[in-house]
């Protein structure tokens, strides 16, 4: 890689990604770095690159509400659609102040890769609305979700784009967004999925997320002759995906060193009592408030000793920056593209291993599809049985993605892409789309 001082680049070949020592390099940008690896690695048709990269759709709308005191609230809301050859789109809605157009298009190009690396029929969407969803009222949300259905209804649908909660969502918003979409459409509950159990949801779904991160970590430690209660775990972020990372290797006999929320976090060398800290956070609303350990900031969080690091909030946590101090041997990417490229570089240079986002957090995905299924033949599975599945697909994911490393001798977030990539190129050619 050609180092420039501050920020990253990249060589003729190695992606197509200059950044002539840019710092404001952009969440698509950095996606498109990795994909060039992978491109250049795998020697394809030129004429896909453009095709592969490109989203297909990008929709941005007005949503107008009455607030609760009367006045005029105005939102920006947008749904990027990037590939459907492998099935329909299908990506996240949230709620945030940051959403903007090159987020969404960054995480809707890494949901093509990430439903294609795990082998379930979907493409890849994501959207959100730019607001502050702690500051809008229950009754605020529910007009501004009715109202973003409204305006984008016709371009959404259980065989067209299947939204599904993100940041500052839930199955509350996915329950109103079906509601909304029925209005115009009639019953259709595979338009959204994450949606309460009891609304057409699926068991086993809040914990997805999670429990695919514990498997991946558990595959990845198999191939070193390992076991998941053999190592130490860091975790930041304590949410849906962290809580539940958490507490799967806590019960597999895993010592956690460390969990944090957006308050902060707490750390104890000898291992935390996980299942009180979850009991803390839920009857206090922050793992902080777990008493008898010490406390730490979610910067120096991520610079303790472990074997396994698990960035399980944000995106770009791990940057050139903090990367000379990471002392992780492993990082496990719960969250969507936590480590921006000079992180990877750094880290990976020092024998580092990323599990990557793509692979690692794909069992929410995984289990969006398996509710889909259930939608759309009406017909309820077990949380047993939607376990049972998820591991499976798991565990042939992170094996696809392990052998193609070996086979290339690449590392495993360019393989994860490779896979990826050759999958939906071989189901864009077999379409015919673009001409080929």
């Amino acid at each position: 890689m050609l180092r420039t001082g501050v920020g990253w680049s990249a060589r003729e070949g190695e992606g197509d990604v200059r950044t002539h020592g840019r710092t404001d390099v952009s969440a698509f940008e950095e996606t498109n770095y990795y994909l060039g690896k992978a491109f250049a690695a795998l020697k394809l048709d030129p004429r896909f690159e453009v095709m592969l990269r490109t989203p297909a759709r990008e929709i941005k709308v007005e949503v107008v509400i009455v607030m609760d005191d009367g006045s005029i609230g105005n939102f920006i809301g947008y749904r990027i659609q990037h590939d459907d050859s492998r099935g329909p789109f299908k990506g996240g809605l949230r709620y945030h102040p940051g959403v903007e157009p090159e987020e969404v298009r960054s995480l809707a190009s890494l949901m093509t890769w990430k439903t294609s690396v795990i082998d379930v029929p979907f493409g890849g969407a994501k959207g959100g609305i730019t607001c502050d969803p702690h500051a809008l009222s229950r009754r605020e949300k529910q007009r501004l979700t009715r109202a973003f259905v409204d305006s984008l209804h016709d371009m959404v649908g259980p065989y067209v784009d299947i939204p599904a909660p993100d940041m500052g969502t839930g199955p509350q918003e996915m329950a109103w967004f079906m509601d909304q979409y029925d209005q115009h459409h009639g019953f259709e509950p595979g338009v959204v999925t994450g949606k309460p159990v009891d609304l057409f949801g699926s068991p086993g779904r809040s914990a997805a997320t999670g429990r695919g991160v514990m498997l991946c970590v558990r595959e990845h430690l198999a191939r070193e002759g390992k076991q998941l209660g053999d190592c130490t775990y860091v975790l930041q972020g304590f949410g849906n995906v962290g809580s539940w990372a958490a507490r799967l290797i806590h019960d597999a006999g895993g010592r956690v060193l460390a969990v944090s929320d957006v308050h902060g976090g707490i750390h104890d060398p000898e291992g935390l009592d996980i299942p009180a800290v979850w009991e803390a956070t839920c009857s206090t609303g922050s793992c902080t408030n777990y008493e008898g350990v010490a406390s730490i900031d979610n910067e120096a969080l991520l610079e303790l000793p472990c074997d396994v690091l698990i960035p399980a909030a944000l995106g770009g946590v791990l940057h050139e920056g903090n990367a000379p101090r990471i002392q992780a041997r492993i990082v496990a990417e719960g969250a969507n593209h936590p480590t921006r490229p000079a992180a990877d570089e750094l880290l990976s240079a020092r024998g580092c291993v990323f599990l990557p986002d793509i692979l690692c957090n794909a069992g929410g995905v995984t289990v969006s599809y398996f509710e889909w299924v259930q939608n759309v033949q009406k017909f309820p599975w077990t949380e047993e049985l939607v376990n049972e599945r998820l591991e499976e697909k798991m565990v042939k994911g992170y094996a696809s993605v392990a052998e193609a490393a070996e086979r290339h001798g690449v590392d495993l977030r360019t393989a994860a892409f490779m896979v990826a990539i050759r999958r939906v190129a071989d189901a864009t050619r077999k379409l015919g789309r673009g001409g080929l």
